[in-house]
């Protein structure tokens, strides 16, 4: 018998990053570039994604996800991933769901359908690209099983998922609004950023872990580069920084050697324990 999950208890937080590259992933198809002919695992980078794992005083897990890329099926293979019980979307672009097809295992698993939280413009564009979803027909082959829940786009109307307040946060990926997400007071996550407003700023300051955007070396027009992110975070001086959504411009130890103290390149199946990031 399941261990019963108590969500009015602060639970323990392991995140735990599925992918840490950019919208081709690395290695990159045809590139013959050092990073891309590595044997080295850490230069490996699946599409950018995290798991958050809430784990009960009786043992109990609960999983949200963020984001459901196209690699979500040997993610959670080689996590191991043994539920989803929530998603929360940043935005629409194809390296950020085009896996959510792979959430039709985890529905067979655990009988129940996953809520999947967006704003109003991103649950629109999942009703439209994965409309077998949402409309009647035979399960020949199966679809997911999903419940899209509407999330406002605001730092004032943060919202609970599996017991845990969870505060989005807007930003610019480009001229594109999308989303991160803030859990509790000591960890955040964001992804697909070139601009960050004043107010999400100061929502983002003193963390103990943040996980920010980081795409290459030179000026991109809708992620931070490299100098643009640890700007960022001389700015906003999180306790520990990993920086994800990387090309194939990083070598994992020759850049992060070049980093100050506190600030690394993301890596796959990175794993760290959040504290204080309950209710």
């Amino acid at each position: 018998m399941p261990h019963r999950f108590d969500a009015s208890a602060s639970p323990t937080i392991r995140v735990t990053v599925l992918g840490s590259g950019t919208s081709t992933g690395v290695p990159l198809i045809g590139c013959s570039c050092p990073v891309c002919l590595s044997s080295e695992p850490r230069n490996k980078r699946l599409r950018a994604s995290i798991a958050i794992e809430l784990i009960s005083d009786t043992g109990a897990v609960r999983t949200i996800l963020i984001d459901t890329t196209p690699d979500l099926r040997m993610q959670a293979l080689r996590a191991p991933l043994k539920r989803v019980d929530a998603v929360l979307m940043t935005h629409t672009h194809a390296d950020h769901i085009f896996g959510m097809d792979d959430l039709r295992q985890f529905n067979y698993r655990q009988r129940d359908p996953i809520p999947v939280y967006g704003t109003a413009s991103t649950l629109a564009t999942l009703r439209q690209v994965f409309s077998y979803c949402f409309t009647e027909g035979q399960m020949g082959g199966g679809k997911p099983r999903l419940e899209l829940q509407e999330i406002e786009a605001s730092l004032e109307t943060p919202f609970e998922v599996c017991g845990v307040s969870v505060r989005p946060l807007p930003v610019w990926h480009g001229n594109l609004p999308v989303l991160g997400y803030k859990f509790g007071e000591s960890f955040a996550y964001v992804t697909d950023v070139s601009r960050i407003p004043p107010e999400t700023m100061e929502a983002l300051r003193n963390l103990d872990i943040l996980i920010l955007d980081a795409v290459r070396h030179e000026p991109h027009a809708t992620h931070f580069s490299l100098p643009e992110a640890l700007d960022t975070l001389r700015e906003l001086k999180p306790r520990r920084a990993f920086l994800t959504h990387l090309s194939h411009d990083f070598d994992h130890y020759a850049t992060t050697a070049a980093l100050s103290d506190g600030v690394s390149l993301a890596y796959d199946g990175l794993t760290f324990e959040v504290t204080g990031s309950g209710k």
